[in-house]
């Protein structure tokens, strides 16, 4: 029989946190760091897929772009997060193959290139919101307003910062190759990023100057090579309403409707929970079982039942 299928989502800010330089060193570490939380997952009789984050290391890589803009051509953004991508996917290639050679785990480990369909009539390219790259200077943000035809916006006082569509995500081209390394035992890291946003136009792939959130890309592969668990890693062990309040709350089973309503009252914020939440509700209505969002410390008790929030039909 066939094991169980698993699909773990954490951001790039557990590679890159904020109170570090974001050296490649320091990478690895952390990649080393998440994969013995991870391989729990594994140990614990699921075949495993892995979603990564890559917000810092895109918005790195983008400040070298600006910075060359004078000595190489620039990079498009879909490149960036293509070459992201690879690079992640080395690091975590490299540390879960250590971590399955110390547990006598037979498993190949594979990072897949992953290309993500987008519609051209989702409304997020009539208005873009998410941020990246550096911070401008007022001058220099005009000017790329008036030369590349950027969208900027200012940022809390810190200075500009473009602004490009985040659409959601509505088909992933390498589902099913994915599904079949998955079902021959390997351990695969796809759509890093979000995977790499594209579009068809004239019966060509072209990619697309955006980001996709890697919660929706995640849900929607979890989906398409039918996982029975989507896992959300984040900074906290559950999911709270009230959160930071006197009356705090932890929940740890939910159902989608309960979701729902605790969205709907503005307890998840667009900007932390929100998006996860909306992940998992995405997975369920669309025909998956079980979501569990806890924090990689936590993963191993979680996966027991003894920690973390499920979310369930």
């Amino acid at each position: 029989m066939d094991n169980k299928i698993a699909v773990v989502a954490f951001g790039g800010n557990a590679l890159h946190p904020e109170d570090q330089v974001g050296t490649i060193e320091e990478q690895e570490t952390n990649a080393s760091e998440a994969s013995k939380a991870i391989i729990e997952i594994a140990r614990n009789g699921y075949e495993l897929v892995l979603v990564h984050g890559n917000g810092p290391q895109v918005g790195n890589m983008l400040i070298q772009v600006e910075r060359a803009v004078d000595e190489v051509p620039p990079l498009p953004l879909y490149t960036c997060v293509a070459s992201t991508q690879g690079s992640i996917g080395f690091m975590l290639t490299n540390s879960m193959r250590k971590e399955c050679e110390k547990l006598g785990l037979n498993k190949e480990i594979v990072t897949l290139m992953t290309t993500v369909v987008v519609d051209e009539d989702d409304p997020a390219f009539q208005t873009p919101t998410k941020p990246i790259g550096p911070f401008f200077n007022e001058e220099y943000a005009q000017r790329m307003t008036q030369e590349k035809n950027w969208q900027v916006v200012e940022d809390s006082g810190r200075g500009y910062r473009r602004v490009v569509p985040s659409p959601v995500p509505s088909d992933i081209l390498e589902k099913k190759v994915i599904q079949q390394m998955v079902k021959n035992h390997n351990i695969v890291i796809a759509c890093g990023g979000g995977g790499i946003p594209v579009m068809f136009k004239d019966n060509e792939i072209k990619g697309v100057e955006a980001v996709i959130d890697k919660d929706y890309a995640s849900s929607l592969l979890a989906n398409e090579i039918g996982a029975d668990l989507y896992i959300i890693l984040t900074g906290v062990p559950q999911v709270a309403i009230n959160f930071g309040q006197p009356n705090m709350q932890h929940l740890d089973t939910i159902t989608v409707s309960e979701a729902k309503k605790h969205m709907a009252e503005g307890q998840f914020p667009p900007g932390s929970m929100g998006p996860k939440i909306e992940a998992a509700i995405r997975y369920i209505e669309a025909g998956g079982k079980e979501v569990l969002v806890t924090s990689a410390s936590e993963l191993d008790k979680a996966l027991k039942r003894e920690s973390g929030t499920y979310i369930v039909r």
